[in-house]
C-alpha cells in the first residue's frame, strides 16, 4: 500500500510561501477573515503530515498546543529535535522512506506540510500527487519559493475555487511523465 502526497500550501501571487526570513505575517488578514478557505475539509480528508526541520520550528515557535492533533507527524531533519507531541516522530530519512513509513502506518493521504525545500525534495523524487494552493492577494517580491528547485511537469486543473477574501484555490493533479521518445 502506498500513501498519496498532497501539497497543500498558500502561496503569495508571485509565488512565495514566506518572507525571506521564513515570516508569514502577511497571511494574518485572510486567516482573520473567518473564512476557513476549505481548511477544515482539508485537514479532515488527510490522515498523516510530512514536514521538514523550518516548518517545524516555525509551527513550534508559534506557541500554543500542537495544531495538528491526532494526526501522526513525520518531521524530516538531521537535528536532533524534541517531538512536539506523542504522534509527531523525528526522523533522519529520505522523503520516500518517511511516506512508505507513514503508508506502513496506515496513512492513505498524507499532507506536505509547508517548505520550499522539501516540496521540491519531494518533487524531484516523483512523490506529490497533488498541488492545493491558495493564492493570497498579496505580492511579496522576494522570500521562500513554493518549490526550492527548477521543475518542469504538466499539471490537470481538478478543481478551483474563489473566495470573498479574494484567494483563489487551484487543485491540481499531477500527470504522469510522459516518455522521452
Amino acid at each position: 500500500m502506498s500513501a498519496s502526497l498532497i501539497y497543500y500550501v498558500a502561496a503569495s501571487l508571485d509565488g512565495y510561501i514566506a518572507r525571506p526570513d521564513g515570516s508569514v505575517d502577511w497571511l494574518h488578514p485572510v486567516e482573520q477573515s473567518g473564512d476557513d478557505h476549505g481548511y477544515g475539509a482539508f485537514y479532515d480528508s488527510v490522515d498523516g503530515l510530512l514536514m521538514g526541520r523550518g516548518t517545524y520550528e516555525t509551527v513550534l515557535a508559534m506557541g500554543g498546543a500542537w495544531p495538528y492533533p491526532g494526526k501522526p507527524c513525520t518531521v524530516l531533519t538531521r537535528a536532533e529535535l524534541e517531538p512536539a507531541a506523542p504522534q509527531v516522530r523525528i526522523a533522519h530519512s529520505t522523503p520516500a522512506e518517511a511516506l512508505a513509513d507513514l503508508a506502513e502506518a496506515g496513512c492513505q493521504r498524507v499532507w506536505l506540510v509547508g517548505g520550499g525545500s522539501l516540496a521540491g525534495t519531494c518533487y524531484a523524487a516523483g512523490l506529490i500527487d497533488e498541488l492545493i494552493v491558495s493564492l493570497i492577494p498579496h505580492l511579496l517580491g522576494a522570500g521562500i519559493q513554493m518549490f526550492a528547485t527548477g521543475l518542469e511537469r504538466r499539471l490537470q486543473l481538478h478543481e478551483q475555487r474563489s473566495f470573498s477574501t479574494g484567494v483563489v484555490q487551484l487543485h491540481y493533479k499531477l500527470l504522469p511523465e510522459a516518455p522521452v521518445t
